[in-house]
């Protein structure tokens, strides 16, 4: 009876949370749907009318989202590869080769997340203006990949942690190199890892607006969010229901991402369950 009790609790609580969690998004949806013309100032928790194309068209035209939706997926795509490969060979190296000091190398990498990005934001903004990196793409995919690096090294490392060891001593034994035993093993064991991190990166990167506000003022080299932005700016005369229409239309890659690596995940778990 207890431990029914008990079930029912964390059971209610659960839902409690889903319900409390998904309120924000029903309301960004339904208001989102709301013809921007019959919008009245007050926020609305069931729908009525559908214009939800319309609201999005209007958000797409207003804040140019067009390049800016081609910047963001380069940036996203970009970084988020070179994060990946470069916190693979990280991983491989510090946990999988004999080096010496694995710690020292751990926190020579991680200790890039622990400072909060914004102690950065003004040494970066003045390096950049003095050079010919302010305002460029390369300038963007290069912070981009610099903050992603060190969290990817994080989870690659951890992973690479509970690989089985007997695997890369038979490889030794048999005469293969480091070279070898990374790109024909190593890789392919930590497939579902390097998924997870790319798909973590890219959404971090796609939803990044401090740096893209920062480092870019053409509106042929900002990101997605800095454009988006400038439909709730002083200047913007359009209603929320196309500034929410216009949200939801630029989550929709990070979503289609998520449900196309989905299989990665559950694999992961299902190795290492």
């Amino acid at each position: 009876m207890t431990m029914s009790l008990g079930r029912m609790l964390r059971n209610g609580t659960v839902v409690v949370l889903a319900l409390l969690w998904l309120v924000p998004t029903w309301l960004l949806v339904v208001n989102a749907l709301v013809p921007a013309g019959s919008y009245s100032g007050s926020p609305r928790w069931l729908p009525e009318h559908f214009g939800l194309f319309g609201n999005m068209s209007e958000a797409w035209d207003k804040a140019q989202l067009g390049p800016a939706f081609g910047n963001s997926l380069l940036y996203a795509t970009v970084s988020a590869l070179a994060a990946v490969v470069v916190a693979t060979g990280a991983a491989f190296a510090t946990i999988i080769m004999p080096v010496k000091r694995r710690a020292l190398w751990f926190w020579a990498i991680y200790s890039g997340t622990l400072l909060p990005l914004q102690v950065f934001i003004r040494p970066l903004f003045l390096s950049y203006a003095r050079s010919s990196l302010y305002d460029t793409q390369i300038g963007l995919v290069l912070i981009y990949t610099a903050i992603a690096i060190p969290f990817a090294f994080f989870v690659m490392r951890n992973y690479a942690l509970t690989l089985p060891r007997e695997v890369v001593e038979a490889a030794r034994m048999d005469g293969a190199s480091w070279w070898r035993l990374f790109w024909q093993i190593h890789v392919p064991l930590s497939r579902s890892a390097m998924v997870a991190v790319f798909v973590f990166q890219f959404v971090a990167v796609w939803n990044d607006l401090m740096f893209g506000i920062t480092l870019t003022t053409s509106r042929n080299i900002r990101p997605i969010m800095a454009a988006l932005a400038d439909l709730q700016g002083n200047y913007s005369n359009v209603g929320p229901p196309v500034v929410l229409a216009g949200a939801l239309l630029v989550s929709l890659p990070t979503l289609v991402l998520f449900f196309s690596a989905q299989r990665f995940f559950v694999s992961s778990l299902r190795i290492h369950r």
